[in-house]
């Protein structure tokens, strides 16, 4: 089973709250082809009780004759959420997205490298255009480097790359407040609203 790796940990910065560092829950299902192809979804292990699916096979299978009863009963249990690829078009995907919001516990935005800024556009428009105002998670590629450009944005959890240190990560949000940092819930910082601009 192919899967994004991840740190153990999760990073978790909440509304109103201080970051804390909770145990990692979520599998991040990254399927092959043929996979991708399968109804099954994927078996869980590892200490993992929770799975976060990609947002195209979500669609695939939603929107198929092969409709699953079993995906949207785990879904509205909280044991399955859906993560989007940097090149997803969310905006396309309007009546899913606002489908998903009322079954998804969980929704996360892969960076495929660190450099690819695409998801913190993703993270923008989920807060600004369809007003999620649950768990967003940074996935993939995720570097401390990128924690405080990512809770301006819309982020409030880091899955980070395996090889960062949790304990430097904490200390990146001693460096502003939390108002500065979570300013997705109130006003746009100008980083939000030029990275929507770039969107439109």
């Amino acid at each position: 089973m192919n899967t994004i790796a991840s740190h153990q940990e999760i990073l978790h910065f909440p509304k109103g709250g201080k970051p804390t560092l909770v145990p990692n829950e979520w599998l991040i299902w990254n399927p092959s082809q043929e996979e991708f192809q399968s109804a099954r979804l994927p078996d869980l292990g590892d200490g993992f009780h929770k799975v976060l699916l990609p947002f195209s096979w979500w669609c695939d299978r939603i929107n198929s004759h092969q409709h699953d009863a079993n995906l949207l009963a785990q879904s509205n249990k909280g044991q399955i959420g859906v993560w989007f690829a940097a090149d997803d078009d969310i905006l396309n995907h309007i009546e899913e997205i606002e489908a998903g919001k009322k079954v998804w516990s969980l929704v996360a935005a892969h960076f495929p490298i660190f450099r690819d800024g695409r998801s913190f556009s993703t993270a923008a428009l989920l807060r600004s255009r369809f007003a999620w105002d649950g768990e967003i998670r940074a996935i993939g590629d995720v570097l401390i480097d990128q924690l405080l450009q990512g809770a301006r944005v819309g982020f409030d959890s880091f899955a980070l790359r395996p090889d960062q240190k949790t304990d430097v990560a904490l200390k990146q949000f001693d460096l502003f407040s939390v108002t500065t940092q979570n300013s997705w819930r109130g006003k746009r910082t100008f980083i939000a609203e030029t990275l929507l601009e770039e969107t439109a």
